[in-house]
């Protein structure tokens, strides 16, 4: 989370913060992106392959979700990873997804990936 980010939710009631977390995952493409993202990590690579959406879109709903605190990264050479911040997240949105009937995406490395999970 960002300095200004943290102020706002250190001055924020609990049930705010909560609210403010739900906006964030509210978005369909931000949803998917957390399910698919699961108890591992995905590289961007992948989402994209996973999902078809251009970097530009993937990127924007990533550093919305990193900056509310949902996600974490790590760079590896010109490649970044990212996992949830907190694994019990998976949890609660699978439970949910799974009342729905919606299956969990499936991140899978793809052919010609030369990022470091799939190149070993």
């Amino acid at each position: 989370m960002g300095v200004y980010n943290i102020f706002i939710m250190v001055n924020m009631s609990s049930l705010d913060q909560l609210a403010s977390l739900m906006q964030a995952i509210g978005h369909p493409s931000r949803l998917q992106i957390l399910l698919a993202i699961g108890d591992g990590e995905a590289c961007v690579c992948h989402l994209e392959a996973a999902f078809g959406w251009r970097q530009a879109y993937l990127s924007q709903h990533l550093a919305a979700l990193r900056e509310v605190g949902l996600v974490t990264d790590r760079r590896e050479s010109r490649f970044i990873f990212y996992r949830l911040a907190d694994p019990r997240l998976i949890s609660v949105l699978g439970t949910l997804a799974e009342m729905q009937g919606i299956p969990l995406p499936a991140i899978t490395p793809s052919s010609g990936c030369d990022c470091p999970n799939c190149s070993h």
